[in-house]
């Protein structure tokens, strides 16, 4: 799947491209009022206990959507996949920008630089075909419940937190990207899954080419990103 992002206040054409593996849904943190209004109505619609379940529910869409647009995220996806237990691992993937106060390739080039010294061991530079960039990768506190603190038993000890940075081409932000599990066993995994889309992350529109590779009309064939993002993710 391939997704196409820019700022959700922003009505430009996407300035960036990345591909999705399957096990991914993407959450629409931009959804039109009619869309919500209709929501609302279902809602008046169900039985009370239904009612104040679905409420909830969308409560707490609408509070995490404020939250990732006030931190400038550009896309958010939920993932699920089956795991060696016979369960499924959860994941929460998001892209977002980070403005900078200079060029953001030194900041990335600094950043990098840092990492190949070995004095952040949880951080490595990358070689991507969109650009140098780097891989920071963390074993976190997981968030406790305040309202229920019975629930907190149940919940995970600590989560991964794996983050690739790149540096935007023709803006002064750095594209971010965030990959969260609960699963620490796992982290190997979907640290290849991360850099994966990564890899596909492309500032050239793929749409450009045409479905059996050659060049649409008045552009070149896909290379770099484009075409590792047509090899991973289709």
């Amino acid at each position: 799947m391939t997704v196409s992002t820019t700022t959700p206040q922003d009505t430009r054409r996407p300035s960036f491209w990345y591909g999705l593996p399957v096990g991914y849904i993407s959450m629409d943190l931009n959804p039109p009022t009619e869309q919500l209004l209709e929501v609302i109505n279902q809602l008046r619609g169900l039985p009370d206990g239904q009612r104040e379940e679905a409420d909830r529910a969308l409560r707490l869409y609408a509070g995490i959507v404020n939250q990732l647009n006030t931190n400038r995220v550009q896309a958010c996806a939920l993932g699920m996949h089956p795991n060696d237990a016979g369960g499924y691992t959860t994941s929460v993937f998001t892209v977002s920008t980070l403005p900078t106060s200079g060029s953001p390739k030194l900041v990335v080039a600094g950043l990098a630089g840092s990492a190949s010294d070995g004095k952040d061991e949880g951080t490595r530079p990358l070689e991507l075909p969109s650009g140098l960039g780097y891989l920071s990768e963390k074993r976190l506190p997981a968030p406790r419940s305040s309202r229920r603190p019975e629930l907190n038993d149940t919940l995970p000890s600590h989560i991964w937190q794996g983050i690739v940075a790149v540096a935007a081409p023709s803006t002064p932000e750095l594209i971010v990207l965030q990959m969260v599990i609960p699963d620490l066993d796992s982290a190997d995994d979907y640290r290849n899954i991360l850099l994966g889309i990564s890899r596909t992350l492309t500032f050239t529109d793929p749409e450009r080419a045409t479905a059996d590779g050659r060049p649409a009309q008045g552009s070149e064939a896909p290379t770099g990103a484009a075409a590792v993002m047509r090899n991973d993710f289709g």
